[in-house]
């Protein structure tokens, strides 16, 4: 391959990866529209007065998650108003078919994206939970990342 035309081809793809990056929403950011379904297949759809997101990109955040808010028993993100979102568009369906009904036994509600970036708009950090603290208004008042090993769930809320 001719490398004059494939240093500026890296560069150009670079900068595209950059653009992407700034899509990402920060504090004061309106929620767009999301809908999926729930470990249990039932729809979801992301409404204002949700005053806590939380989201999971990847497993081993996720299921520290899951066995922390199965912890704090039946309810214990619906107090909060919190919606919890866990990321498996990446999951082969081999996967799924053993993870789902393990999901299904949570008392909480997980809703699961399936779909590849449909949430690259949302801030993460591997290795922990997102969370975003959301005006009545569905825009973001504060952006933190919780760690299972680090933190207490109940410090999600804070």
């Amino acid at each position: 391959m001719n490398m004059k035309f494939f240093q500026p081809l890296v560069c150009a793809l670079c900068l595209l990866g950059f653009g992407a990056a700034a899509d990402v929403l920060k504090v004061g950011d309106q929620i767009p529209a999301l809908t999926a379904k729930d470990q249990h297949d039932v729809p979801y759809a992301f409404t204002n007065g949700t005053a806590y997101l939380l989201f999971a990109i990847d497993m081993d955040s996720a299921k520290a998650a899951n066995h922390k808010f199965a912890d704090q028993g039946v309810g214990f993100l619906e107090k909060h108003d919190a919606v919890y979102l866990m990321d498996v568009h990446t999951m082969p369906a081999i996967g799924k078919f053993f993870a789902i009904p393990k999901m299904q036994k949570y008392p909480e509600r997980i809703v699961l994206i399936d779909t590849e970036h449909a949430l690259d708009w949302l801030p993460a950090k591997p290795g922990h939970l997102t969370v975003l603290k959301l005006t009545p208004g569905a825009r973001i008042e504060k952006i933190s990342y919780w760690q299972s090993t680090t933190g207490s769930v109940t410090n999600l809320f804070q």
